[in-house]
């Protein structure tokens, strides 16, 4: 559990490093901080490239060995971005996406078979605490170290944690990666194997609505991430390391949410208690839409935590779920299926929200759309309970 939180925080650095950073960055090379939607958008689509082969990896190398290796190309994505043109930046973004991809399909292998059922909810929400966690610490880091010493300090920061939560995993290997098949091969049966997983989906309407609902939930929660300190900079003349402390207070709430809402959809079932949240997140965005200069800082942050707290805190009571709806020994698979259709949805959302800032010059239409996601979501919620009716998925 320790070691899927350090690498979860240490994975983040893929999605935030650039965004956080995105003001010092636009000042030295003239690019506009509003692109960084585009920047998320380019993570997915690594993502989206890696995330099919997850299954065969895990067979093949193991979860720990996956998420060494995971790790590493993270660290060298976030360091590519040191070069400091657009084009760098753009790959950094995919190699960056390439590496996660395969990091909560990998995680939720090696919990699977581990969690107790009647606290699955709460075990991998505290394994996905350590998602926001990592966002709290680069949003607080990495702009701390860029307006102390330049915003590529803040970038090998931020590398350097990855590489070193990489090494760290070494003792558990031999224990955990125990049901490899070293004589696995990577080639074209990887391909059948992304394309059974996504099949899981057709023949699962539960699995289908929770997949679409993560979907609508996790748009909110990546836009969030990457234009909350930006829109504070552009929008409300606050600086950059203030606007930096506030998101990760944000994260905070987020993480603590997590680890609340486990243990709630533990006792009251998950579904329920997902919806809430959705609901939560459309009402906390539509807060930050109609947020202006004239708002106090105390109340920007507040609305901050808000939508931390619940655009942020489904992710392991979803994820907890999913693994308990999928057919056994398929966890893995069913997680990168989900995967899938999340990561094309963080290439249209955030993309989307950088394009309603370049045309109507203000960042309020983004949020409101990050309110429309989610309740998108909740309807998905309500879709895949009406699809099984049985409750299976409580």
């Amino acid at each position: 559990m320790v070691a899927l939180l350090g690498v979860h925080l240490a994975g983040m650095g893929a999605f935030l490093t650039v965004p956080v950073l995105a003001p010092a960055i636009a000042a030295e090379t003239g690019l506009s901080p509003s692109l960084t939607g585009f920047h998320t958008a380019m993570v997915y689509g690594g993502a989206l490239i890696s995330g099919p082969f997850t299954a065969a990896l895990l067979r093949a190398w193991g979860g720990v060995r996956l998420l060494q290796v995971a790790l590493c190309v993270i660290a060298a994505a976030i360091l590519l971005a040191l070069v400091g043109e657009a084009w760098a930046l753009a790959a950094s973004a995919l190699l960056g996406g390439f590496g996660h991809g395969p990091v909560t399909p990998a995680g939720s292998h090696l919990l699977a078979s581990r969690a107790p059922p009647h606290r699955r909810g709460l075990i991998f929400s505290l394994k996905q605490t350590g998602v926001p966690a990592g966002n709290m610490l680069i949003a607080a880091l990495a702009p701390a170290v860029g307006v102390a010493f330049g915003w590529r300090w803040g970038v090998v920061v931020v590398a350097v944690m990855a590489v070193a939560i990489a090494a760290s995993l070494q003792p558990l290997r031999a224990a955990l990666d125990s049901d490899r098949d070293a004589q696995a091969r990577i080639d074209g049966g990887a391909l059948r194997d992304a394309a059974a997983s996504l099949r899981l989906l057709r023949e699962d309407p539960a699995l289908l609505g929770l997949t679409l609902a993560a979907a609508g939930l996790g748009a909110s929660q990546f836009c969030f991430a990457s234009f909350f300190v930006v829109w504070q900079v552009e929008s409300l003349g606050v600086p950059l390391a203030q606007a930096g402390v506030a998101l990760a207070l944000g994260q905070a709430s987020g993480a603590l949410g997590r680890v609340a809402w486990g243990i709630l959809g533990d006792r009251l079932g998950a579904r329920p208690v997902l919806i809430a949240l959705a609901l939560g997140t459309a009402a906390s965005a539509l807060l930050l839409a109609l947020a202006g200069p004239s708002w106090p800082q105390a109340g920007i942050v507040l609305a901050g935590m808000a939508m931390g707290a619940t655009a942020v805190g489904w992710n392991g009571l979803l994820l907890g779920e999913l693994a308990r709806l999928a057919p056994p020994g398929r966890a893995g698979g069913a997680t990168a299926a989900m995967g899938v259709v999340f990561g094309a949805a963080m290439i249209l959302s955030p993309s989307a929200f950088s394009a309603l800032v370049i045309v109507t010059g203000s960042y309020a239409p983004g949020f409101l759309l990050c309110a429309g996601l989610a309740l998108a979501g909740t309807g998905a919620l309500f879709i895949g309970r009406v699809a099984n009716p049985a409750g299976r998925g409580r």
